[in-house]
């Protein structure tokens, strides 16, 4: 990982600044549900843009009841019968919660209008209506943040092949990473438009370049805790109470003749 300046940054001083940017989110996290609000985070970008390894690191160390990622898989038959926007409607946030989508509704604006799974007059509606759509939901009281991670085309495909050499990261490979790889001008004028007409005032897209997976999340993080203004909430002292001897007896022998787990390790 290097610097701006294109020194080294030593992998200590970037779990260091993590850190301190994760508390940073533990205090965002107790505002939130001491204030009631309701936050969506959007991770779009192109394929191995670092978007999971991202909200990973912003996840990591706060309560999943308050940070919710949402993943959603293919639709199904019958959610393709649904309006497009209805299944993720469902996993918006009640007060207290931050819901972060994994891509989201803008897969029409991306892969579906690249490859084919939707028409042009669906493509065109929805670049029409999800400006009204966003601006329903923060006039309604949601705070609307949107990521695109701009990763460049030397890096990507440096992570496709890492990804297809290793065992451990094949996973991550799905059956529209390859494609997108010769439609790479295809997804760029895909982004271009959708960047045209829904990077509005009420819920404006913030560019995160990706080809230095540190720094991006690092940056990520820190413009999250600048765009939601919060104060530390505070807390009563903790205090850890004795054990009760009251009813005692030997917990540890009641185990025995149990299946245990075979201590490999």
């Amino acid at each position: 990982m290097k610097n701006s300046n294109g020194t080294p940054f030593k992998r200590k001083k970037y779990e260091t600044e993590l850190r301190k940017l994760q508390a940073g989110l533990c205090q965002v996290q107790e505002w939130v549900k001491h204030k009631g609000l309701r936050v969506v985070v959007i991770f779009e970008g192109r394929d191995a843009a670092g978007k999971g390894g991202t909200i990973k690191a912003i996840t990591e160390r706060v309560s999943p009841r308050v940070f919710r990622p949402v993943a959603l898989p293919a639709p199904s038959d019958r959610e393709k019968s649904m309006i497009y926007f209805q299944r993720y409607m469902s996993h918006l946030p009640a007060a207290g919660e931050i819901v972060i989508f994994d891509r989201s509704w803008y897969n029409r604006a991306g892969v579906e209008h690249v490859m084919g799974f939707c028409s042009k007059e669906e493509y065109r509606r929805f670049l029409d209506l999800t400006p009204v759509v966003e601006k329903y939901l923060v006039d309604g009281g949601v705070q609307l943040i949107k990521f695109w991670l701009e990763v460049g085309d030397k890096e990507q495909k440096r992570r496709f092949e890492a990804r297809m050499k290793d065992p451990l990261r094949q996973w991550k490979l799905s059956p529209m990473d390859l494609p997108s790889r010769s439609k790479w001008f295809d997804y760029s004028r895909a982004r271009d438009k959708m960047l045209d007409a829904t990077d509005t005032p009420w819920a404006p897209w913030h560019i995160l370049r990706s080809d230095d997976k540190k720094r991006a999340r690092l940056n990520c993080i820190g413009h999250i805790l600048d765009l939601i203004p919060y104060k530390k909430v505070p807390r009563e002292k903790v205090t850890l109470p004795k054990r009760s001897m009251k009813r005692a007896y030997d917990d540890q022998a009641t185990l025995k003749g149990r299946k245990l787990v075979c201590e490999k390790y």
